[in-house]
This record gives C-alpha cells, structure tokens and sequence, in this order.
C-alpha cells in the first residue's frame, strides 16, 4: 500500500479476515512546526474535539512524537524511542482506535498493525465520562507488556519483577508518552484529553492476553468549532 498524504480512510478488509489492511505511515516530517518551548505553553487539555478526521500525515508525526523511532543505536541493542522507558524495556503498547478499526503502532516499522475492524473509540472513554466525547477521530489506548519488563535487554533489577514496582514503572512510562502526544498537538494546534477508560472492554475487544494491562487512553483531534 503506497503511503497517502490525504485523510485516513477505512482500509479494504481481506477476504475471510475480520480486519483491516495495515497503514503503513508516511515518514514523520522532524523539521518546522513550533518550537518546544512554544509548544510547551499552548499546552492544555482541551475535551471540545470535533468529529473531522486526521491526514494521515498527521497521524504519523504524531505517532513519532508519542513513542517513535528516533535512533537505530539505541542502548542494549534496541532503535531508541522519543519516550524513555523502565531498563529500556520499551513495555508500553499504543493501540490506536480510528472508525475503521484498532490497530497497533509498530514504531520499528512505523505503522499501524490491524486488530480488529470493529470501531472502540467508545470504550477509549470511561462511562461516566463517553457523554463528553463520542466520535473524536483518534483514541490512543496505552497496555502495558508485562512480559517485556521481566524479560527486558536492558538492566535486571529485582525491582522488574515485583507486581508493585512494575505497576509504578509502567504508569510514569505511559505518562512519558502521553506527555509527548500532549506536546506535539500543542504544536500542531490539535486538541488532546488523556483520560480513563473501560479497562475490562478493551480487554476482551482486543483479546489482550493475561501479561497486558489496559491502562489509560488518550483523545486526540481538531478542537470543536463553536
């Protein structure tokens, strides 16, 4: 599939297969845009998202920025990420939930890998809070990998293999990468709302295996016009 610069569409479906195609992102454009500092104080949760789509340009750059490649020789073997992790263990998911299904962002690859084609964003948000938001472009959802922080490259602490550090560690490492989604729609001038969400759907929707934990979710579009 060649990379398009225009809106994401809903990918053809393969035959006998309930899910998407894969989206094979264009490459991230690094120059231009705001500086960080700039960037830094436009910051803010904006929860008005409106319904229009994102070019898939700016899906990608805004994959990059949250967790994407930007170092073949990263420490322990690994390309480095934009956002750091625990003993580099690289432990946390992005799912992404558009209307044409959920896909997993491969940052090696940079593309999305299709889960299923059913539209989650609704589960994207926790049930006190779906009135607010319903039909915003992007939903990032954040699962932790269990496996890959006791199995990591990087250093062995006994700490990787306590349930209560892990928990610590996986929650400031999902916190890293939605604080780079936060900057980077400052700069692009998107509206972003990190946010709960219901942990048990998405889990059996996305038929999650016992060592991932669903954890936050992240909404991401074009601030609502009044």
């Amino acid at each position: 599939m060649k990379p398009s610069t225009g809106r994401v569409a809903r990918p053809r479906s393969r035959r006998g297969t309930t899910a998407p195609e894969p989206i094979r992102l264009p490459p991230p454009r690094l120059g231009g845009g705001a500086r960080v500092l700039a960037a830094l104080r436009s910051r803010r949760t904006t929860r008005e998202i409106a319904a229009r789509p994102l070019p898939l340009r700016v899906l990608s750059n805004l994959l990059w920025a949250a967790c994407g490649v930007n170092r073949t020789d990263g420490p322990f073997g690994y390309p480095g990420l934009t956002a750091a992790s625990a003993s580099d263990s690289q432990e946390i998911e992005v799912y992404v939930a558009l209307a044409s299904g959920v896909y997993r962002f491969e940052p090696r690859g940079h593309r999305l890998v299709p889960v299923t084609a059913r539209d989650l964003r609704s589960l994207a948000i926790g049930r006190g809070q779906r009135a607010m938001v319903t039909d915003a472009p992007v939903q990032i959802v954040y699962v932790a990998d269990v496996h890959k922080l006791t199995h990591t490259a990087g250093f062995r602490e006994p700490g990787l293999l306590d349930p209560a550090v892990q928990r610590s560690y996986y929650y400031v490492d999902t916190g890293m990468i939605a604080g780079n989604v936060y900057v980077y729609a400052a700069a692009a001038g998107l509206a972003c709302w990190f946010h709960n969400c219901d942990r048990p759907a998405l889990r059996r929707a996305l038929g999650l295996g016992a060592g991932r934990r669903v954890l936050f979710a992240q909404t991401v579009g074009y601030p609502q016009t009044r």
